[in-house]
């Protein structure tokens, strides 16, 4: 068994001012995703560069962000629905916890799809050279998730198993790592070493969808349930259900994607 680090969340406190690492992990996501797409071929010859470049990371924080907020609320948090209306600053109160991914990326691609019309920009093409950058946003996010000590995995005799400080007692795996590195890491080589290697618009938001999908569903066999929610039917957490319908949603874009 391995030794939980006892790494302070908040980075910096200056009286009610706090700078957190998972904080921190959002913007080193999008300064990655501003870098790596500068790198791209395609994304010079679409204009994205300077200020239009930034006015497109700034569109995406802000649906990403907003979409994370509701889609925990939706998928997650449903029956407080009620709180909500009574209480509405708790739906922006995001320092209480509280983000899905899903819900962020559906917010993103809303954005993506504003921008694009408001610049005159081809969708698909946009969020292909995109797409490939998003991992290294994914992975930053599940390695603060770990500094939180949050969203850990379920109990295990496995050697580098931990005791986390919310978890109770009992060792458990540290899911986030193995996320960071499934689709964090893994993810963001294959995404970025077949960007130039396909022509077809859409391929590469095709390949995310479904490869994240596949290796969010492994990776929820070892992440313990919301606990609010548990398994559904017994054997499937909330996160696989969504990451069904990503795989299946895939597939179906990829069939009906323009050939040309």
């Amino acid at each position: 068994m391995l030794s939980f680090p006892q790494i302070n969340p908040n980075i910096v406190e200056i009286g009610p001012f706090k700078l957190r690492w998972y904080g921190l992990m959002y913007v080193l996501g999008f300064l990655s995703s501003y870098l790596l797409i500068r790198r791209q071929r395609r994304a010079r010859n679409l204009g994205l560069v300077g200020p239009r470049l930034q006015d497109l990371i700034f569109y995406l924080a802000i649906g990403l962000i907003v979409g994370a907020r509701l889609g925990y609320i939706l998928f997650y948090q449903f029956s407080d629905y009620l709180t909500y209306v009574h209480h509405p600053l708790e739906i922006i109160a995001i320092w209480h916890g509280g983000m899905s991914f899903h819900g962020g990326f559906i917010g993103a691609v809303l954005a993506g799809v504003l921008f694009c019309r408001r610049h005159q920009l081809p969708f698909w093409q946009t969020a292909d050279v995109v797409i490939v950058t998003a991992p290294i946003g994914l992975g930053l996010g599940r390695l603060g998730n770990f500094i939180n000590g949050e969203l850990f995995g379920r109990p295990s005799s496995v050697p580098w198993a931990m005791v986390f400080p919310t978890g109770g007692p009992e060792p458990r795996h540290p899911s986030q790592l193995y996320e960071v590195a499934l689709e964090g890491v893994l993810l963001f080589v294959v995404l970025w070493l077949l960007k130039d290697r396909v022509e077809r618009p859409g391929t590469m938001v095709c390949l995310f969808l479904g490869g994240y999908g596949v290796l969010r569903f492994l990776a929820e066999f070892f992440r313990q349930p919301d606990p609010h929610i548990g398994l559904l039917w017994g054997f499937l957490s909330m996160g696989q259900i969504l990451c069904l319908t990503m795989i299946i949603t895939a597939i179906i874009l990829w069939m009906l994607l323009p050939r040309n």
